[in-house]
């Protein structure tokens, strides 16, 4: 358990030390909105632009597992293009899609109870990230799966598909019902959504003071100082 921690979980104990005193369970449990708050929405922006994802290698959507070994054979005859177009088209439509995550976001922000501050604030580093898996991966899967649909329509990701799977079947190497792309890009990019949350949650738990807001300043200032 980090330092960090187990100085907030003093927020709630009888024998807080002297330096905490003028903070309350209330700000405490603000402050963990906020720095959350700022996470998720920071983590959804830095995806939702050009290269969020195809720039990214933490979080690039690859062809799905399906298709790879196709890939691999494509490239060895001088075919790879249609496999680097499908892979920028799978992940321009993430980057699209994913900027509708930020209001779902805030709102589970906002519905946390006090318990689940509790818990976020004792279950490690990325136990923040697992509170918004837990509470928003169905309902952001429901929202995103027609923005994704959407969006690969408009950069017409079935057709440059249908090209690749067309040159790949030349070759034997796959079916057409090997791949739903639309649920496949949506999975990926709630699954580099939720990587990216975690690694922004990371940052303001090691340098709290450093994200600007008033009150993470008020409450985790003075658990560092």
């Amino acid at each position: 358990m980090t330092r960090l921690i187990l100085a907030t979980l003093l927020l709630w104990s009888v024998g807080a030390h002297a330096q905490l005193e003028h903070i309350t369970g209330q700000d405490a449990t603000a402050a963990l909105k906020a720095a959350l708050e700022k996470g998720s929405v920071a983590a959804a922006a830095n995806l939702g632009r050009a290269d969020g994802f195809l720039g990214n290698p933490k979080v690039k959507i690859p062809l799905p597992p399906s298709a790879q070994r196709a890939e691999q054979m494509m490239r060895r005859v001088g075919m790879g293009k249609y496999a680097d177009e499908l892979v920028v088209t799978m992940n321009r439509a993430a980057e699209q899609a994913v900027p509708e995550a930020k209001a779902i976001f805030v709102d589970s922000v906002k519905k946390m109870s006090v318990q689940d501050a509790k818990g976020v604030l004792t279950g490690g580093d990325t136990a923040g990230t697992e509170y918004f898996r837990r509470t928003t991966r169905d309902q952001l899967h429901k929202r995103f799966l027609p923005i994704v649909e959407k969006a690969t329509a408009r950069v017409q990701l079935a057709h440059k598909y249908e090209q690749f799977a067309g040159q790949a079947a030349a070759v034997g190497m796959l079916k057409k019902e090997d791949a739903d792309l639309d649920e496949y890009v949506t999975q990926k990019a709630l699954d580099g959504l939720y990587v990216m949350v975690a690694e922004e949650e990371k940052k303001i738990r090691k340098d709290p003071v450093g994200t600007g807001s008033a009150i993470i300043k008020k409450v985790f200032g003075a658990i560092r100082y």
